[in-house]
């Protein structure tokens, strides 16, 4: 009885740590243009608001074509995406767990649907810049974005 014990605790005690290993840093994607977006500093006005501050490095892509490739984080259930968030890091890594903390995200609004996908995808589209709460939508956007290869 106590062997069983034992295997039954090493099994439940490898699922337990199966859930909980760290993310693979190999995941996230890096490039000057996520370099450009991450320059955006944010301010806590005093009516509870969170404002971008827009550095000179992403002004001057303002209205501009600006491609990146990124992981399409879904913002509404489907298999095809029009608007979707775009991230440096796939859905299935915990945003807000602790371990990787919160990554840059933006709003990106493509001319037509495109299917779902969990690996990166690369679009090109107007980059967008708007003083908004970001605590309600992202303040970057890429619009009339279409997927390049």
């Amino acid at each position: 009885m106590k062997k069983l014990y034992f295997v039954f605790l090493l099994l439940w005690g490898s699922a337990a740590l199966a859930q909980t290993q760290k993310h693979n840093p190999s995941d996230q994607l890096r490039s000057l243009n996520w370099d450009v977006i991450g320059s955006v500093k944010f301010e806590l006005t005093d009516k509870n608001e969170l404002l971008p501050l827009f550095s000179e490095s992403i002004k001057r892509f303002e209205n501009r074509e600006f491609d990146l490739r990124g992981y399409l984080i879904p913002i509404k259930s489907g298999q095809k995406q029009q608007k979707f968030l775009l991230a440096t890091l796939p859905i299935n890594q915990c945003y807000f767990c602790g371990q990787n903390g919160v990554p840059v995200m933006i709003m990106i609004e493509m001319e037509s649907a495109i299917a779902y996908s969990e690996k990166p995808i690369h679009v090109k589209g107007i980059l967008k810049l708007e003083q908004k709460d970001a605590s309600y939508a992202p303040p970057i956007s890429i619009k009339n974005a279409k997927l390049i290869n």
